[in-house]
């Protein structure tokens, strides 16, 4: 599996997880509710961390390839392609970023709740 097929698959997960999430809060919100049920957040915390374990292992494999194509292969004879593969990874690393973020404020308020 190419590493930019995996990475599409893993924010595929996080996307699914993501507009669960979304729409569990919507929900907490039209009833007036507070969502601090703590299996509920570990659940949603756990989530997050393997997401972005994920998420930093095929941005990590697809900086890999692009390292191969530009340090090891010389100049790249794709063109346009190496640019789209160069901010494709740049985009992975700042998924992986926000993901990162979010699991850290699930795991804040797991711990404040």
């Amino acid at each position: 599996m190419l590493p930019l097929q995996l990475l599409d698959r893993i924010n595929g997960f996080a996307s699914h997880l993501e507009l669960w999430a979304c729409f569990l809060r919507c929900i907490c919100l039209g009833e007036k509710k507070v969502l601090h049920n703590p299996v509920l957040v570990s659940l949603f915390v756990v989530g997050d961390w393997v997401t972005a374990t994920l998420s930093l292992a095929a941005a990590s494999a697809s900086a890999g390839i692009t390292v191969l194509y530009y340090s090891d292969f010389g100049d790249c004879d794709f063109g346009k392609e190496c640019q789209k593969y160069q901010i494709s990874v740049a985009l992975a690393f700042l998924s992986w970023i926000m993901i990162a973020t979010s699991s850290l404020i699930m795991f804040w308020l797991l711990a404040a709740g």
